[in-house]
């Protein structure tokens, strides 16, 4: 029986979240705690399987709450509830390892999907299950120092329903990240659905992301599902947000607050349970800057910030990510396997990779297509890297 503790110091809150839980499932014990410290004293007299914590309370609010949790019990999910002018603590318990939070007044569909979340995950560290096989399929290869950090980033966030905002510059594998993120959480069952912002028109990226109804426009023959309604119990990937139109981004973020869209030409709201991980090589803090994107939609995206180093930062990583090319690219071409000697690994580590690892990868098929031996040699890198 999943015992759950509720630390609200509002008691009409308390009250409507105790009553959703039981009709949501009568198995459910529920505790209740007035204020941070009695919620504090129940933690430490309860073995809990979820705690739901407002953010803002006397005594002891619940980032400090948040912390005792983490260090008492860190596998216990905690959902962080918090008021509209709580944004940066939101962010704040998220990044200490919140399971998720919740703004007030709180959405209940939003509320139970992530309590079911919550409770599944925990189920899954309590049972020493492995995560998805799938997830193999976008190793992240490397073991320098970012890498690493990287790896113990998406570990902590993907079974989570966190939103993710990825940086770095092109060719440096922030679609590995969003991919891993996917693949490791409790969504990996459900669509991964990409949309390049920069690669759609803007007079269509509306369209394109919430559908639209017959009728909308000149070209709208019929009704047509968005890509959040295709995602819907999954994950959608916003590649290159940057590049999105303002008018967009205002949609993008009431999607992200109220958890519904509307189709263009349609007064109805859809309401979707989606997961949101954005991608941008640019620096949005300066595109705000210049009023190009909106603060508000960067603060609901960046809940959690993950920087993808460039290529030439993490030069370590050549010798790895060219023996997993040359196996890869020799597969997939169906020709004999490749090998590179020392001395033509060690010279690619002196190149410039403004391309990042997609350059890389590029040179080291050339290098399999144009050398005449089984093994590369630092002449044919000097001859045919074209670098």
């Amino acid at each position: 029986m999943p015992k759950i503790l509720i630390i609200e110091d509002e008691e009409s809150i308390r009250r409507v979240l105790k009553k959703v839980l039981v009709q949501e499932d009568k198995n459910y014990e529920i505790i209740e705690a007035v204020d941070g410290v009695d919620g504090v004293s129940k933690i430490n007299s309860n073995k809990l399987d979820l705690i739901l914590c407002d953010i803002k309370m006397p005594k002891k609010d619940g980032i400090e709450v948040l912390r005792h949790i983490l260090i008492e019990c860190p596998n216990t999910p905690t959902i962080m509830i918090s008021g509209h002018g709580d944004l940066e603590t939101a962010v704040e318990s998220m990044r200490l390892g919140a399971f998720d939070y919740i703004s007030k007044p709180p959405d209940l569909n939003r509320l139970l999907n992530s309590v079911r979340s919550a409770l599944l995950n925990n189920n899954f560290v309590k049972k020493g299950k492995t995560k998805s096989k799938k997830s193999n399929e976008y190793n992240i290869i490397g073991e320098s120092d970012p890498i690493s950090q990287i790896k113990v980033m998406i570990d902590k966030v993907a079974l989570t329903n966190a939103k993710v905002l990825i940086q770095g510059p092109n060719g440096s594998g922030k679609e590995l990240v969003a991919h891993q993120i996917h693949m490791n959480s409790l969504r990996n069952a459900a669509p991964f659905i990409e949309v390049n912002c920069a690669a759609i028109p803007s007079e269509l990226i509306e369209s394109e992301l919430f559908g639209h109804v017959k009728g909308a426009f000149t070209s709208a023959v019929k009704d047509k599902a968005g890509k959040f309604e295709a995602a819907n119990g999954g994950t959608i990937f916003l590649d290159e947000i940057g590049d999105m139109s303002m008018s967009a981004q205002s949609k993008v973020l009431r999607a992200l607050q109220e958890h519904k869209i509307q189709r263009v030409g349609s007064e109805r709201d859809l309401v979707v349970d989606v997961r949101v991980i954005a991608a941008t090589n640019k620096t949005l803090r300066s595109e705000i800057k210049n009023n190009n994107f909106r603060e508000d939609l960067f603060h609901r995206l960046a809940v959690i910030e993950i920087n993808v180093p460039s290529l030439n930062d993490r030069v370590s990583d050549i010798p790895l990510l060219v023996d997993h090319f040359l196996k890869d690219i020799s597969k997939d071409s169906d020709q004999n396997l490749k090998t590179m000697d020392k001395d033509a690994v060690n010279k690619l580590k002196e190149f410039d990779w403004s391309g990042n690892v997609r350059e890389l990868r590029n040179v080291v098929e050339r290098l399999i297509i144009l050398s005449e031996k089984n093994k590369i040699t630092k002449n044919d890198v000097i001859k045919y890297s074209n670098k």
